[in-house]
């Protein structure tokens, strides 16, 4: 067996066949699972020059797909992770979707729209912009689907949280009109996502980003940008918006690549 072992490769390489091409920009922006309700499209645009319109010949006869990809903003893994759904508690990563894992393999099954040449339509999807491709492959109801296998503890938040009536979102008349400016003058709306998760489950939360500070507030980080709430009975309250950096950093040299820099900037000019 040590013979064997010691026959393994010390590292395996990848090479991307494409990349993922969505308006999701940051990690926040993107849920945990597809959503199945969602109308959204998206791209996955493969690499030219390789022979992939060959490979794909076929594959439109499918409805879904599987995209294998590449984790490529993780450097570290944990081997016990904090899943963002239920109570606070780590599990074995083996046990979880965690991103962070020994080697930053992800696989996610997408509904396919079309093909044409090397650019895949497909429909919701749970990565961001720029994702490197490494396969796919198609899906197959007879093989990939066990409807009746367990969930393991899965099954337990799953059961937990349906019998949890979902929270009420309220929005102050300050965090609307910040709301507003954001849309209006800076195309920027991170809304769906937070409120989508606030419904489920606004208790403290490490990976659902959510901070107790005090005095019965809130702090969620939405990427770069703060929402503050506070929670009463199953009404959730919007108070304020915040930028997420201070001043001086983002007014410092080599800080230019900030996400949503000029908007954050502008904001903490404006009276709302």
């Amino acid at each position: 067996m040590k013979a064997m072992e010691q026959e393994l490769p010390a590292t395996v390489t990848f090479t991307p066949i494409g990349y993922v091409r969505t308006t999701k920009r940051l990690k926040f922006d993107a849920p945990h699972q597809p959503s199945q309700d969602s109308i959204e499209t998206n791209r996955v645009v493969l690499n030219p020059g390789h022979q992939f319109e060959l490979a794909l010949q076929d594959l439109d006869g499918f409805d879904r797909i599987w995209l294998v990809f590449w984790f490529d903003k993780n450097t570290t893994w944990r081997p016990r992770a904090l899943p963002p759904r239920g109570p606070a508690k780590r599990r074995g990563v083996f046990a979880t979707r965690s991103p962070h894992r020994p080697n930053s393999i992800g696989l996610t099954c997408v509904q396919l729209l079309s093909i044409d040449g090397l650019e895949l339509t497909v429909g919701p999807l749970d990565l961001i912009d720029g994702t490197p491709i490494l396969d796919i492959k198609p899906y197959l109801s007879t093989v990939d689907s066990f409807p009746e296998s367990s969930l393991g503890w899965v099954g337990e938040v799953e059961e937990l949280l349906s019998n949890s009536p979902p929270f009420d979102i309220q929005i102050s008349d300050v965090a609307n009109r910040q709301l507003e400016w954001l849309r209006s003058r800076w195309n920027i709306d991170f809304t769906e996502r937070a409120f989508s998760i606030l419904r489920i489950d606004p208790t403290p939360h490490r990976t659902r980003r959510i901070l107790h500070i005090g005095e019965g507030l809130y702090r969620m980080a939405c990427g770069p940008w703060r929402l503050y709430f506070r929670v009463e009975g199953q009404i959730v309250t919007i108070e304020s918006i915040n930028k997420g950096y201070a001043d001086e950093s983002l007014v410092m040299v080599g800080r230019e690549k900030i996400t949503d820099r000029e908007a954050q900037i502008e904001f903490s000019q404006t009276q709302f």
